[in-house]
């Protein structure tokens, strides 16, 4: 399947989640964070390598271990718009004041800036955890590389916390939460891997200390 089909379906699926969840059309934030959302692919399409396109769709390794990964997070990721389409379309379990929804579109868009600019620099942004030897895979240190060793993962746990207020709920958090705590531990596991098999990664990561979160891990 290429790319742009399944940028399509992703899409589409998230947008009879949210809105099926909902029973509503009338929902501005809902359509604002899916605005944000169409920004992000298009800039993805035009701004990264095509070979990290294609192992966006396809890692030509670690298949396996990529399709668990993404077999556990699916069920938050699903958790967190359904929750979101249920409490601020039908329910309204919390109100999130309008002003953290308008903030929490701009940390989004932010967050996903930061994703953009990692898989901008990093053509490596694989996700299956091996070395992509066929590719030339080396380390990366410019960009956000210079900062923390990991930023992408920082920007996923941001996206979906983000996500959540942008969309009006504060119960969508839980998910969110949840979703943190699997990138967190991923983010633990691949540094390791790196750190063992991949040459270069362990003088970087004694340069750059901190793996996801600045000042703290």
């Amino acid at each position: 399947m290429g790319l742009t089909l399944r940028v399509l379906i992703i899409l589409g699926l998230v947008i009879a989640v949210l809105f099926g969840s909902a029973g509503r059309w009338d929902l501005p934030f809902f359509w604002a964070f899916l605005g944000i959302l169409v920004v992000f692919l298009l800039s993805f399409r035009m701004l990264t390598d095509p070979g990290l396109q294609q192992e966006r769709v396809g890692p030509s390794s670690g298949r396996s271990k990529s399709r668990a990964f993404r077999l556990a997070v699916a069920p938050l990721v699903l958790g967190l718009l359904v929750v979101a389409g249920l409490d601020a379309g039908r329910f309204h379990w919390s109100a999130v004041p309008f002003s953290v929804q308008v903030a929490s579109l701009v940390g989004l868009g932010a967050a996903l800036s930061l994703m953009l600019w990692a898989m901008a620099v990093n053509r490596f942004f694989s996700p299956a955890i091996y070395i992509q030897s066929e590719r030339g895979h080396h380390v990366i240190t410019g960009g956000p590389y210079r900062f923390i060793r990991h930023p992408g993962y920082l920007a996923m746990t941001l996206i979906f916390g983000f996500g959540a207020l942008a969309l009006g709920s504060w119960w969508a958090l839980l998910p969110a939460a949840g979703y943190a705590l699997l990138i967190l531990n991923r983010a633990s596991r691949e540094d390791q891997f790196l750190q063992a098999e991949l040459p270069g990664y362990a003088d970087y990561a004694r340069r750059v200390r901190y793996r996801v979160l600045p000042g703290f891990w």
